[in-house]
This record gives structure tokens, C-alpha cells and sequence, in this order.
């Protein structure tokens, strides 16, 4: 339950408010190049504190690696791995220690464990996530290996959305500004408008749209365990996700079927005259571009007073202290890069055993 992947495995542990999290990355080949400062990199992108946009909690996310890489390669044994927590502001929680904050865990956790760390979130607070962008990074790396890159952006915040298609944007394009958008004009509105919404006390959701380019054909598995399934299994574990769809998703509801056709193009390798598709067909990838957008709902937290009640069912007004995100998006892009290098680096270990 705190473990994902099937080949490559990461178990994550700890806590918002707690001492460190981590994890252990299982199922790791041996013999990897590993750049530790790259996985740093990636942290630095999710880490609070980078820009006005986002938290205001000082974290450096500083990543220290206790096993399984040896001279920069990886040994084939576990990776065990701490990010030390060292800006908790815990008695900013403490008026919410009774009270279920609307549209959090609070009361779900309450409901199955019959307590809570309310400091925070304890274990649903989105800090769990930075042990994902190290196994996510260290996946990258391997994909890298073999060709494969993974880059996402944010295509839409509220009701400002890209214009240009996936095809347009590369890696180099997403951080040339705070709210990693790649089209530059766009990216200003979306500032600016966070901005606002930060000011006014609320936060605002949106979309991220992930690519995956390079990935060969024959990963996924055809019935449970299709690699469009795997992919909305992991995006849907991350904080705030509301929803996912792949290619044209959608939008196809609203076609015909010869308007969605991907038809081959004669030669070698086989490939497609479109996409729509996404990249994948039948469960397993074909060779294309593999996109994919997951929906953000905003930011559950308010820095305004909201009806809500306590414990015991009684009335109450909860107005929230601390350092929260206006707009989750700008630091849920590595992650969402990190859950799907982690998703088709399994994928390409489980498709070395389909053929002898």
C-alpha cells in the first residue's frame, strides 16, 4: 500500500511533519549510470519555497543516497534514501488538531485508522511525494539510457489554457519561467492570475499534459495491466489529481470513427500518419508519442473562513494558518515526470520477459 511499481518497486515512508521521509527502490539493474546531482535537480523543481506562486516553507529537499550505487553506477541491490524534513511549523496546525478541514483526508483517515496526524497532513500531505522524484529521476536516467525522454508542462490553469499542441514544446522549454508553461505569453497570464487568486485568499486548479517520446513499441500488457491503465493508476496516486485521459481522450466520445483512424503509413519501421491515439493501441505502446494530460483540482487549503465541523459533528469555522500553494501545478510537473518514468521503466523490465 505505500509501494508502487511491480519490477521496479518504490516503497516510500514518513511523514509532513515528521523527522525525514524516504524510500527503498527495489529491482534495480546493476550497472546504471547514476548522476546524484541530477536527482537533486529534480528535487530542487518540487521543493517549497522556489517562487511567490507557490509555499512559502524553506525546504532544501537535500536527497542523501545509503545504498545501492557505488562510483556513480547502480549495484542491482536496493537504494535506500532520506530527504530530511527541516521547516515544519507544526503549531500552525494546532487550531485544526478537532476540526476536519473540507475537501482533505482529515476525515477519512479519522474514518479508517481512528486518529490522525493532523500536523500537516502527516501522510496525505503531498511532501510524501519528493520520494517519488528520486526513483522517478533514477528511472528517467535508465529510459535515457535507451532513448526514451519524459518531459511535462502545465497546459491549462483555470480557464487559461496553451494553444500550441504537444508537439510543439520540448524539455527546454518548460522552465524558462515559474509556472513551467512552455508558451511564453500564455505562461504571464497564468502568473498573473494565480497571483490573483493567491491575494484573494482562494487557489486555483488546472492541467498538465505529459510526454513521453522515443518509448518503443511492445510495452504494456493487453488486458489489466495496459500501459494507458498503469499510466492513470500512477497519475491518480498523486495529491490532487481529479483526472486523466490519454491522446485525443475525450474528445474522441464526440467522433466518428473515420475521423479517429490512425492509419498506417507504408515502410519500416511501421508507423502512423496521425496520433490520435496517443501513443498506445490495444493497451501496449506503438511506437508514436505517448501524451497525456491529469487534471489538478486547486488547492483544498483556503486563507479564508470555511463552514465546516468538528470531531464530534458539532459546527465550526475553520480558518487556516501556514504556508500552502495557491496552485498546485508548477511543482506537480517533475512529478508527474517522475510517476511516469517510473511507470514505463517497469514496463520495459516486464516486456524483457514476454519473448525469449
Amino acid at each position: 500500500m505505500n509501494s508502487f511499481g511491480q519490477i521496479y518497486r518504490l516503497t516510500s515512508f514518513g511523514e509532513s511533519h515528521g523527522a525525514a521521509i524516504g524510500g527503498v527502490i527495489d529491482g534495480v539493474p546493476a550497472g546504471i549510470r547514476i548522476d546524484t546531482d541530477l536527482i537533486q535537480r529534480q528535487l530542487d523543481r518540487r521543493r517549497p519555497g522556489q517562487s511567490d506562486i507557490v509555499t512559502a516553507r524553506r525546504e532544501s529537499d537535500t536527497v542523501r543516497i545509503l545504498s545501492g550505487i557505488f562510483e556513480g553506477r547502480t549495484t542491482g541491490t536496493p537504494i535506500g534514501f532520506v530527504i530530511e524534513n527541516a521547516d515544519q511549523h507544526s503549531s500552525d496546525y494546532n487550531n485544526i488538531k478537532d476540526i476536519y478541514r473540507p475537501s482533505h483526508a482529515d476525515f477519512t483517515y479519522s474514518a479508517k485508522y481512528g486518529f490522525r496526524d493532523h500536523r500537516g497532513g502527516g501522510r496525505s500531505s503531498a511532501r510524501e511525494t519528493a520520494a517519488r522524484i528520486v526513483a522517478g529521476s533514477i528511472a528517467a536516467q535508465a529510459l535515457a539510457e535507451n532513448g526514451i525522454r519524459i518531459f511535462a508542462y502545465i497546459s491549462s490553469v483555470g480557464n487559461i489554457s496553451v494553444r500550441a499542441p504537444y508537439s510543439a514544446f520540448s524539455q527546454d522549454d518548460v522552465d524558462k519561467n515559474i509556472v513551467r508553461c512552455p508558451e511564453p505569453d500564455t505562461a504571464e497570464q497564468m502568473i498573473e492570475l494565480i497571483r490573483r487568486v493567491k491575494a484573494a485568499g482562494d487557489t486555483i486548479g488546472g492541467t498538465i499534459t505529459g510526454v513521453i517520446r522515443n518509448c518503443p513499441a511492445g510495452l504494456g500488457e493487453p488486458v489489466f495491466d495496459k500501459l494507458h491503465a498503469r499510466l492513470a493508476y500512477a497519475m491518480m496516486s498523486i495529491n490532487a489529481a481529479k483526472g486523466f485521459d490519454y491522446g485525443l481522450g475525450f474528445e474522441n466520445a464526440g467522433r466518428l470513427g473515420s475521423e479517429m483512424a490512425d492509419c498506417f503509413v507504408p515502410g519500416k519501421p511501421v508507423t502512423t500518419l496521425t496520433n490520435h491515439s496517443g501513443g498506445i493501441q490495444g493497451g501496449i505502446s506503438n511506437g508514436a508519442d505517448i501524451y497525456f494530460r491529469v487534471a489538478f483540482k486547486p488547492v483544498a487549503t483556503l486563507l479564508r473562513d470555511i463552514d465546516t465541523v468538528d470531531a464530534d459533528g458539532n459546527r465550526a469555522v475553520l480558518h487556516a494558518k501556514g504556508r500552502h500553494d495557491p496552485c498546485v501545478l508548477p511543482r506537480a510537473v517533475p512529478i508527474v515526470e517522475a510517476m511516469a518514468a517510473m511507470t514505463v521503466f517497469d514496463a520495459l523490465l516486464l516486456n524483457r520477459s514476454a519473448r525469449f
